[in-house]
């Protein structure tokens, strides 16, 4: 098939779906066009700006036909952020493109046909869900600058307040971004790897007001740390942490592996469901305390825990799930590959006086061999891994281990297709999807999975 378009040149057309990255599709002649900010039924004017054998990729120009779907996003910083991919439609359109995404992958890439998709779950409230942030530093006309980075690119867009961030964290950035330039420190060039500050990371913890914050930092010191420290506690009471973080890595990772106290806890405590957690800088928690509840209220249901089951729980954070399970079975263990989470889930199950909760440092691909090999055999098993989804010989321990059941929680549905397919043909089948809105205003859609052994 020749390539019927040119770079350059403008296309007019109706808009037929939406990929997971939010880009409308178009057909020109047969031939797919991608289009950023447009939505399925809206007839728009594109200009083709690169070309590949099988797509080519435009930008909107202009909106003919408006979708009954489209709606006008209420930040100001839309246009250009790539924080949020789905404003400009509304929110129940949001929620029907996720489900769809879900159903299509189950389909596509996991040959799932007929397994039981639920209408995903919504949110009641979907702004100011966040609890945590971080914000590239920058230099713009000799200013300093916080944001977000505009779509497809590193140049920083300055936000003031970000709608989808709990309030607490709007207020911390803030303040922090006045200190940065009151202090005069250096901020990060990435292009020459020069300059000081990098990120700031704000964590708050919604059920006990308690926020952190950690600069991220190209050295090994951050001079006048102890005033800046002072400073936030002034402006800022609800803050209990200031901590430093050491990356001196060129590339897009975040945090280095090396966090230091500045003033006050290295965490914070929150609480979900009951249950408190005690969280660290580097430590993983879902960033939306309201729908984490959900999910993992319908991974403990998919669990089917009757008090006497053995559960493994993979990647399991700062114990989060692992302490939801612990509440209904006989003994969970939990392994994750960060060390200061392991040390976080161990203290949050003294905190919540869980005693059938055990902790393992390491990566799941090769604790999981280890133990079912010892003669650790699972009843049940929770996976929820990053978006790159499980390792295939990960996947093929647990179809070895054969637990009676497989709670997986995702939050890419196309790895989780992936992943469901080898577990499917490897003796397992999926009784039941159940969709959450996690993430309202992104492209993202969090989901978890019921599989059941399937005995000969």
């Amino acid at each position: 098939m020749s390539v019927p378009v040119r770079v350059g040149q403008r296309v007019s057309l109706r808009v037929e779906g939406i990929t997971h990255e939010a880009e409308g599709v178009m057909r020109y002649n047969g031939f797919t066009v991608f289009v950023p900010d447009a939505l399925p039924g809206d007839v728009v004017d594109a200009d083709v700006i690169s070309v590949k054998p099988h797509y080519a990729r435009a930008l909107l120009s202009n909106v003919a036909v408006a979708s009954p779907d489209r709606a006008t996003p209420p930040c100001p910083y839309y246009a250009k952020c790539g924080g949020c991919q789905l404003m400009h439609a509304s929110y129940p359109a949001q929620l029907r493109y996720k489900e769809e995404q879900v159903r299509a992958a189950l389909t596509r890439i996991g040959g799932l046909d007929g397994v039981v998709v639920r209408p995903i779950i919504p949110m009641q409230e979907p702004y100011n869900y966040r609890n945590k942030a971080q914000f590239p530093v920058g230099l713009q006309s000799g200013k300093v600058v916080m944001g977000c980075y505009k779509r497809r690119s590193h140049e920083i867009v300055p936000v003031d307040t970000c709608l989808i961030q709990h309030s607490a964290n709007n207020a911390a950035l803030a303040v922090t971004g006045e200190l940065v330039a009151h202090f005069g420190w250096s901020v990060y060039e990435e292009t020459q790897h020069t300059g000081l500050l990098r990120h700031v990371l704000v964590r708050h913890a919604v059920a006990t007001n308690e926020t952190m914050i950690v600069l991220v930092i190209n050295g090994e010191t951050l001079p006048r740390a102890a005033e800046f420290a002072g400073e936030i506690r002034r402006r800022l009471p609800s803050v209990v942490s200031v901590q430093i973080n050491i990356n001196r890595k060129r590339g897009n990772v975040i945090l280095g592996e090396t966090t230091r106290l500045i003033w006050g806890r290295e965490h914070i405590v929150d609480e979900v469901a009951g249950l408190k957690f005690k969280v660290s800088a580097r430590s993983f928690l879902q960033v939306n305390p309201v729908q984490t509840a959900v999910l993992y209220g319908k991974a403990l249901e998919y669990a089917a825990l009757t008090g006497r089951e053995n559960v493994f729980d993979l990647y399991s954070g700062v114990g989060t799930i692992s302490l939801f399970l612990a509440r209904e079975a006989r003994q969970v263990t939990g392994i994750e590959i960060v060390p200061e989470a392991v040390r976080d889930a161990e203290e949050n199950a003294r905190l919540n006086g869980i005693t059938n909760a055990t902790f393992i440092t390491g990566a799941a691909e090769e604790v999981v061999p280890r133990l079912v090999a010892a003669g650790e055999s699972p009843e049940v098993c929770v996976v929820d891994p990053p978006r790159a989804g499980c390792q295939e010989s990960l996947l093929a321990t647990l179809a070895a281990a054969r637990p009676k059941r497989i709670v997986y929680v995702s939050c890419n549905p196309s790895t989780l297709a992936r992943d469901l397919r080898y577990l499917s043909e490897h003796g397992f089948r999926a009784e039941e999807v159940q969709p959450v809105d996690m993430f309202p205003h992104t492209s993202h859609v969090e989901t978890v999975v019921l599989m059941s052994r399937v005995d000969k």
